[in-house]
């Protein structure tokens, strides 16, 4: 499962990625073929944001000069990229891994110590304090209340849990 949610990550990214830096050429080849058209386009997105039509062009003049800043820009006005910022699939994929295999140890680990009722028990109480521990940490990156992420990611484990039982049930695989 982690290697199935690393691999998925990694080609959503790289399509992601792949797809900006698609658009980031175009401008680059719009920027050296057609600049006066570029700088056109500058001034409206300027003029839009409350700059009169010279204090746009001032600004649109000045930025063209130099043709990264330029690209840096129109990426960001035209496109709403943030070349900086296009995100790593590797990064991404790695990250996957590491919180998938650990999410998906934590309700296996019970059935180390026992099986049965036992172990399902533990492996729910284990599964509940988790979700309800991450949910409340993300909560408070977010600046949200920490029960009520804690509560949400609760609900939407418990959730999950409950359509993969259930699914598991019909197709007759069990765990106690």
């Amino acid at each position: 499962g982690a290697f199935s949610m690393a691999a998925g990550e990694y080609v959503s990214m790289r399509a992601q990625r792949d797809r900006f830096e698609y658009h980031l050429e175009m401008e680059r080849g719009e920027l050296e073929e057609f600049p006066e058209e570029e700088t056109e386009e500058l001034v409206l997105i300027y003029q839009a944001k409350g700059l009169t039509e010279r204090e746009a062009r001032t600004v649109a003049d000045r930025i063209m000069q130099n043709p990264e800043v330029a690209l840096d820009t129109m990426a960001r006005e035209e496109l709403g990229l943030n070349p900086n910022e296009l995100g790593s699939p590797l990064g991404a994929s790695v990250s996957s891994f590491v919180a998938f295999a650990t999410g998906a140890a934590i309700p296996v680990f019970p059935y180390f110590l026992g099986e049965g009722t036992f172990a399902f028990s533990l492996s729910g109480v284990l599964s509940a304090l988790t979700l309800l521990a991450v949910g409340s940490f993300l909560s408070t990156l977010s600046g949200k209340h920490i029960l009520w992420g804690g509560v949400r990611m609760l609900l939407i484990g418990v959730s999950a849990a409950a359509v993969t039982f259930g699914i598991g049930s019909l197709v007759g695989a069990t765990l106690l």
